[in-house]
């Protein structure tokens, strides 16, 4: 029965945005990362993206990765500048400790600038976190 199902709750899982430099193209990037601050491994972790406005949409982006150990982190994608106009939602699925764990992160359209990063201690970057 419905009633007797028991969804756990999500703690010390984050998604962030965050703004950093690549070296490689000389320029600051959006990026998007997934942080574990359990001290439980996460697994079988299912990450699925979308871009979503009133008049546009994104391509759904679907990542999977098999293992995030305890206190870690993991980049998932970048951020196009053009979507940061958009609700940016991240759907994160995954398994800890033998239990299977769902949330979804909105980072509400125009609300990733740079004038609202702040420095994400765990990750020693700016960016935006969600908890």
């Amino acid at each position: 029965m419905k009633k007797d199902i028991k969804i756990p709750q999500v703690v010390d899982v984050f998604m962030a945005i965050v703004y950093e430099y690549n070296e490689a193209f000389k320029c600051y990037d959006w990026n998007a990362y997934l942080i574990n601050q359990q001290e439980n491994d996460l697994e079988m972790v299912l990450i699925v993206s979308k871009g979503y406005s009133d008049e546009k949409s994104t391509a759904v982006m679907r990542r999977k990765l098999e293992h995030l150990p305890a206190k870690s982190f993991a980049k998932i994608e970048m951020i196009q500048e053009d979507v940061l106009a958009l609700n940016n939602e991240f759907n994160v699925t995954f398994f800890s400790n033998n239990k299977l764990y769902d949330k979804t992160y909105l980072f509400k359209q125009h609300t990733i600038s740079e004038k609202t990063i702040k420095l994400i201690p765990f990750l020693d970057k700016n960016g935006i976190v969600l908890t």
